[in-house]
This record gives structure tokens, sequence and C-alpha cells, in this order.
């Protein structure tokens, strides 16, 4: 098959590039390398069986020719990571609407089955746990930029939905919580990365808050594995799907381990949110996923524990320092 792959120099979008080359497919990615990296594909650009077109999803003309190609697609373009957010609302709600409109029309005008990467982050200030699908959402003051992202993706969904409803467009919605593995950068956020880093270079490990906020961390490969599924299965059209690992830590407990499985010297200072991203700041404290609708219809189950996926981002950041 032929695949189009919208932010596919990304940490996640790279890994379903080679995912997909792997399984014979020749990939199409689109991509501005705003927030991706050209090194990410770094052995892959063929001009064959992977090309990659720097441009962005906001740009029509050129999405509705590169779908037109193409026999199905994956929608990872988006803004990333809390400080992008906070920092740029404007980019980050027309990048992410307005570029997901740009992509459904043209599946739509093509018939080209299409598969959004959504957010954990569309569940708000939910303090139902496990979060699943079907879940009201409870979003903070629109005065707060940090919900913008939120909301644009929360858009997103509802317009996906709309297009299978009302045109039959082949839709699913994976809903990702937290992410991570090799290759991730720490420049927007992330904070596995960010606090690897920190502690082999015997830094600091920085915690924002008093670090008894919980996440549930799931291995890049796990996604992607899952991401492939849900394309390939009908039984998932039309469904919003969570997509992670429900091992919960508090990101004290993260900073802890992360120090541990180092053996840094390492301290850990906590930050008040206020100054890490302002007066304001509001977060999520727990975030976790129900994991049964993904188990019923594409028999999905993290194979990765979390220490497992610590260790493999110690050894890739050993690597990249060495």
């Amino acid at each position: 098959m032929n695949i189009l792959v919208t932010g596919g120099s990304g940490f996640i979008g790279s890994h379903l590039c080679r995912l997909l080359l792997s399984q014979g497919h020749d990939v199409l990615v689109l991509d501005d390398l705003s927030t991706g990296r050209y090194e990410n594909l770094e052995g892959l650009e063929d001009g064959r069986r992977l090309r990659l077109i720097v441009d962005s999803v906001n740009n029509p003309a050129l999405v509705d020719q590169c779908v037109r190609e193409v026999d199905c697609v994956y929608h990872l373009a988006s803004a990333v990571g809390v400080r992008l957010i906070i920092d740029q609302p404007v980019r980050t709600i027309e990048s992410i609407v307005g570029g997901t409109e740009n992509v459904l029309k043209s599946c739509s005008r093509y018939r080209r089955p299409f598969l959004l990467t959504s957010t954990s982050e569309v569940y708000g200030k939910g303090s139902k746990v496990p979060f699943c699908e079907d879940d009201d959402t409870v979003m903070g003051p629109t005065s707060k930029r940090r919900w913008s992202y939120a909301c644009a993706k929360g858009l997103d969904e509802f317009l996906a939905l709309a297009y299978w409803v009302e045109a039959r467009l082949p839709v699913v919605i994976a809903r990702l919580f937290n992410t991570v593995g090799p290759r991730q950068t720490g420049q927007y956020g992330m904070v596995v990365p960010a606090f690897v880093r920190q502690a082999l270079r015997g830094e600091p490990i920085t915690v924002f808050g008093d670090g008894q906020q919980s996440r549930c961390f799931a291995h890049v490969e796990d996604v992607v594995g899952a991401l492939v599924r849900l394309q390939d299965s009908p039984t998932a059209r039309g469904h919003v799907v969570n997509i992670g690992n429900n091992e919960e830590i508090s990101i004290e407990g993260l900073a802890k381990r992360v120090k541990e499985l180092t053996a840094s010297a390492s301290e850990i200072r906590y930050i008040p949110y206020a100054e890490a991203y302002g007066e304001g700041f509001d977060d999520m404290q727990r975030r976790v996923p129900s994991l049964e609708r993904a188990g019923a219809l594409i028999g999905y189950r993290p194979a990765r524990s979390l220490d497992a996926i610590l260790r493999d981002v110690i050894e890739y950041e050993k690597g990249v320092m060495s």
C-alpha cells in the first residue's frame, strides 16, 4: 500500500514510518519539521519507498495532492508539548484545527481511510479514573492557554466523527496517553527524556509542582503497533480508542526511579508551576486510561513495563551522549 503519514518526522510518526516500511508499504511523509526532525528519518528516505515533503498540512492544495496519491492516511501532524502550547497558543490552535480540516476534506473527496491521533488531554479535569472513551470531558477556562490544545484536539475528534456519520468516511481516532521511547526530545516539556538526561549529566532532576500528579507511560513501539491495527480493523471505524499503558506512577516516583536506574547522584528539585509555566497553570492530577475498548477491538495489551521503557530510553540517551 501507499500510505501518507502527516507529522512523520516527529517522534511517534518516525517510529510509525519504520514499522510501515518493515511491513512492505511505501510511505509518503508530509511534515514541516517544526517539531519533527529530519534525523528521525535518517537512512529511510530513498525517494522511492519513503518520500519526505517538507511543508505544512495547512497547505490545502498540497494536502489534496498527497492524499490523492495514497491508499490511506495517518494524521499525526500537530503541535506537541506543554511548553509549546503555553508559549504559542495561536500556532497550536491553527495548526491543529486547520490542518485536520484540510486532511479530512481530501480524505473524504478520495475516500481514503483516515486515522487521527488525539490525546488524553481531551479528558481535561475529569476525576473519574480510569478514563473511558465515552466519559464526559471537563475543560478549564478559555482564559488559561493550557487548555487550548485539549479543546483543539477535541474539535478534531468531533470533526472526524462527523465525517464518519455524514459521509461514512472510514475514520478511527486513537486517543494517546503519554508515549515515550528512543528519539523523543525533552525540548517541549516531555518529562521522561528530560529526567533521563538530567540524571545522566548529574544535573538536578526538575519536578514541576509537588510531584504527586501521576501519569501512565507507554512505549512508542507498543503505540505504533496499535495504530496500524486500528487502521486495518473495519470494526474500529467510527470509534475513539484509548491507547497507552495503565501502569500508574507519580512524577515524583518517576524521578526517583530514573535516578535509581541511572545510578545518578542528582538531587530532585521541585519547581513551582508558576515558575515553570506562569501564574494560573492548571494540571491534571491523574491520567489513567481504560484499555478495555482497545483490547476488545484489536486485542491491544501493552507489552513493555515502565522499567523496560525507562531502560530503553536510558540506553538510547547514553548512546547519544557518548
